[in-house]
């Protein structure tokens, strides 16, 4: 049931302009996985578009399909049937015009924070000289914050700065979409704050179109231009979506104190309780 008509909250403010061409259109997406007992429907004909330089997240219960989505979307997991269409083209395998931030940053250990970053700008940038390529590599590191950590190896940085390493390196590929997938989900709650404010701000000046899957209502609102509700699997598609129309570039002590944030977040808490 999609409750959106009449349940759209009216929240006046300035927003960033989205252009009207779509960057990311999923007709009639289906994904089964193949089951001795016969074939599990993980998503069933889902219809998805997202704006050029929108900021979606995608929200729902473990098993929903939210990060099948994401892995579909990134070229890395098999379409049983229907499209995905990035920027007009269709999607068959992984590109560097689609990042990936997953939830553990993978960074090779025995290289420095800039090598981790290093190696996708070389396949994105073939042309640039050696030091072009370490100067987008530096500006993105200082942009998360570790202006003074380019050569410290992955293995002496926390998991909070590995994570920061992960989205300068997705950054730094000039990707059409961004797309992450829980990104946050094993910081404490301090850290997970503090990036989620790293990738607000790197975010506003860049206008990349994001869909990040989260868990968390609270930072689905806080980032989002949209939330996208998915239903439980199996058979899992879009059950509804809210618009957060929140001023940007947004304050968190801003968004809490909104007079419609708490009804946002019941909106989607209601989702989820269904």
């Amino acid at each position: 049931m999609n409750r959106q008509a009449e349940n759209t909250i009216p929240v006046t403010g300035k927003h960033l302009h989205h252009d009207t061409t779509d960057m990311l259109v999923c007709k009639n997406l289906t994904k089964i996985y193949p089951t001795p007992k016969g074939d599990y429907v993980v998503l069933e004909d889902l219809q998805l578009s997202v704006r050029n330089g929108e900021f979606i997240s995608i929200i729902g219960h473990s098993g929903c399909g939210k990060s099948t989505l994401l892995t579909m979307i990134a070229g890395l997991n098999d379409i049983s049937s229907g499209k995905i269409y990035t920027d007009g083209m269709a999607v068959r395998d992984a590109g560097p015009d689609r990042a990936v931030v997953f939830q553990s940053p993978s960074l090779l250990p025995w290289l420095s924070a800039l090598e981790n970053v290093l190696i996708g700008v070389k396949q994105v940038f073939p042309h640039g000289s050696r030091q072009e390529r370490l100067e987008i590599c530096k500006y993105y590191l200082d942009k998360v914050g570790l202006g003074n950590d380019f050569h410290k190896k992955a293995t002496a940085l926390s998991q909070g700065m590995q994570q920061r390493v992960g989205i300068a390196r997705a950054f730094a590929l000039k990707p059409k979409l961004l797309l992450l997938d829980e990104p946050f989900g094993m910081l404490d709650s301090l850290t997970r704050a503090e990036l989620q404010d790293v990738l607000l701000e790197v975010w506003n000046k860049e206008q990349i179109t994001a869909i990040m899957v989260t868990h968390d209502v609270d930072e689905s609102i806080y980032l989002a231009d949209r939330v996208i509700m998915m239903t439980s699997g199996p058979f899992a598609r879009i059950g509804d979506e809210l618009s957060i129309y929140l001023d940007r570039p947004r304050k968190r002590k801003e968004v809490i104190e909104h007079p419609d944030y708490y009804h946002l977040r019941g909106y989607l808490i209601d989702f989820l309780e269904q």
